[in-house]
């Protein structure tokens, strides 16, 4: 070691939590690292020539294994985090893929002319260090670098590195600096590449599947009843669409004699979006001959399981203040059970729609068209309406069996009772994690089930049904071997395991409307009223006495998730924060003037002390505030949103 009178405690100088730069100081600094940028080319050393550095060494494996690396000469390379000059020497906490290690740099290790260049370095520039291990006297193991080598100079100011990357709908913008800042965002990407690559070994080791790819564009949207997004194919001049599951592709397969087949892709679906749902989402899909539902269980159960142990070491799955035992077997809910056990109705003495009818509106439901519903259908929407939602009662690991024939149109039917299916969905935490079925190979019945679903479509009765494929019925045609099949929602899976609040902090890149754009992509543009065609309604004449008045408590609330309410084309459902500590849900029918991710993190006005009203099957716990006024003869409704300063709960006078 050179006698340099190295100071080898390593210690971060005490300093105040540093504040954040003005967009003032942001500019002058970037300005400065251009600067800086010209300095080094003008001598020479561009550092965006440089193509290689043969890294030797990270740093968790060094801090890992210091013993056995001690005084060894080892390459490492790192983005720096944080630069600690003091005199003649400097310490560098570089940041690689694992992690981040400790950089000593002397003047009279590496030579006065390398240093000064050294010195001009910046949080966020890229380096390769050629050094030996060694700990200081703090006992932290470092790296004492005998070569400083710039390989990219970062033009840009990193946030804040007491703060990191807070501002939620930036992070998602710019993922690429929430992973720099943020570690723990880096360990749920790491934690999600690991389950999937333990999903992918499970289906191989396990299940004796092997992978393929399937068509992402098709001419039928199939194997799922959801809206499509629609494209144009300009060479073959045809309209087509994004896969919205992956379903009936896999099981030509196993009609062509590939027995057990998977996919890992993408799926997208031209629906809400909320802090479970995306457009763009990961989905795993198998399917296997000669087996059935119950082995797809088996299978489910197998994956989550052994996916939580990879990436957690044990099967109890904490997720916010709950917990999760995954160890197989999990229990199994009947459908129809739980309907009756929930409203009382009973189903399984009740044969005739009519009756089924009758029983339904007695307990609250309404029919717009009693001649489309039938009593399985019934059965399966009171028991979203009614059952989905009582407290833990989804919380599971659960399989909820025995769906309807007319909500399963590709599973096979229960011989024991033609009225459902052999079809399971998987929930945990109340979430649907898997829908599996065994699949329906019987050619007449799909092509019977596939016409009645065309129907609705035709008709405007299910803007979701399943289309005529006529080409997967002549597949079953040449004829499917008894099959079980499961699709399996990846990114709620790692949600679960990575202890995630949304779909999007799991999602690398997610869906993000454009900054300053409104819907449809177009620039937000402020449009000149005419306020000769504008029409209000008369003021009341009527007074209200100020006691009355001061009933109504009016709130400032924030949004916290806004999502399109299922078969509703009226109804969002937000989650807000009220100042109270619990969150409020308030349903409100202003689905046709706006799109539900704009809202989301804004400010609102709201009466929360209306008795609750059930809407759809989900109640309601008061009223947001919206302007209504006619303009031009049509109906203008603008959300009464304020200044976002204004806190949580903070009452209207």
């Amino acid at each position: 070691m050179a006698d340099n009178k190295e100071n080898l405690n390593g210690a971060v100088p005490n300093q105040a939590e540093e504040r954040e730069l003005t967009e003032k100081e942001i500019g002058e600094q970037r300005q400065i690292k251009r600067k800086k940028l010209e300095e080094l080319r003008a001598m020479g050393r561009d550092p965006y020539l440089e193509e290689t550095f043969d890294v030797s060494a990270w740093s968790k494996d060094i801090k890992d294994n210091f013993d056995a690396m001690e005084d060894q000469e080892v390459r490492v390379a790192g983005r720096i985090m944080a630069f600690r000059r003091m005199g003649k020497v400097a310490f560098v906490d570089m940041q690689d893929k694992q992690g981040r290690i400790q950089i000593f740099v002397a003047r009279d290790n590496i030579g006065q002319d390398e240093y000064n260049i050294f010195k001009t370095y910046d949080t966020g520039d890229i380096i390769g260090i050629t050094g030996e291990v060694f700990k200081t006297k703090t006992g932290e193991v470092s790296i004492r670098a005998q070569e400083v080598k710039l390989l990219c100079k970062s033009l840009q100011v990193l946030p804040n590195k007491w703060h990191g990357l807070k501002d939620t709908d930036l992070r998602y913008r710019q993922r690429y600096v929430d992973l720099i800042m943020n570690e723990d965002v880096r360990d749920v990407f790491m934690k999600r590449a690991k389950i999937i690559s333990t999903m992918r070994k499970v289906l191989e080791d396990d299940y004796d599947l092997i992978e393929v790819e399937t068509p992402v564009l098709g001419n039928i949207a199939g194997g799922a009843a959801a809206r499509p997004f629609m494209t144009h194919h300009n060479t073959l001049d045809i309209d087509m669409t994004l896969r919205i599951s992956l379903e009936l592709h896999l099981k030509r397969l196993i009609v062509g004699g590939l027995d057990g087949v998977y996919e890992i892709g993408k799926v997208f679906r031209n629906e809400g979006m909320d802090k479970n749902h995306s457009p763009e989402f990961t989905s795993m899909e198998a399917y296997k001959a000669y087996v059935n539902l119950e082995t797809m269980m088996e299978l489910m159960e197998q994956v989550t399981y052994k996916c939580a142990m990879a990436v957690n070491g044990t099967p109890i799955v904490k997720y916010g203040d709950k917990e999760f035992d995954v160890t197989p077997p999990w229990n199994k809910i009947d459908m129809t059970e739980a309907v009756i056990r929930t409203t009382g109705i009973p189903f399984d003495k009740i044969d005739s729609d009519e009756e089924a009818i009758e029983a339904a509106k007695k307990y609250g439901m309404k029919f717009e068209d009693e001649s489309e519903w039938s009593r399985g259908k019934i059965i399966a929407e009171m028991f979203e309406d009614y059952c989905e939602d009582i407290p833990g009662f989804l919380d599971g690991p659960c399989f909820v069996c025995g769906h309807p024939l007319e909500v399963s149109p590709l599973a096979k039917k229960d011989p024991k009772d033609p009225r459902i299916t052999r079809r399971f969905e998987s929930y945990i935490n109340g979430w649907e994690m898997s829908n599996a079925f065994s699949e329906l190979n019987d050619p007449i019945d799909q092509y019977e089930r596939f016409a009645e679903q065309q129907r609705q479509l035709d008709l405007g009765i299910d803007d979701e049904a399943h289309p005529m494929d006529t080409d997967f019925v002549n597949a079953l045609e040449v004829g499917m071997p008894p099959t079980g099949g499961i699709g399996i929602g990846v990114d709620r899976l790692v949600m679960l395991l990575t202890d995630s609040a949304t779909i999007r902090d799991v999602q690398l890149f997610p869906t993000m409307k454009p900054e300053g754009k409104g819907a449809g992509g177009a620039k937000k543009e402020t449009v000149a009223i005419d306020f000769s065609k504008v029409k209000v309604e008369p003021l009341f004449e009527e007074f209200v006495d100020f006691d009355t008045f001061s009933k109504s408590d009016f709130r400032a609330v924030k949004i916290k998730s806004c999502e399109e309410v299922p078969k509703s084309d009226k109804l969002l459902k937000f989650v807000l924060n009220d100042g109270s500590g619990e969150d409020r849900v308030i349903l409100s029918g202003i689905k046709k003037y706006y799109d539900p991710a704009e809202l989301v993190g804004k400010t609102a006005i709201a009466i929360v002390n209306l008795p609750p009203r059930k809407m759809m099957g989900q109640y309601s716990n008061g009223m947001l505030i919206s302007a209504v006024n006619e303009y031009d003869g049509e109906e203008m409704l603008n959300l009464l949103l304020v200044d976002d300063r204004i806190p949580a709960g903070a009452k209207l006078y």
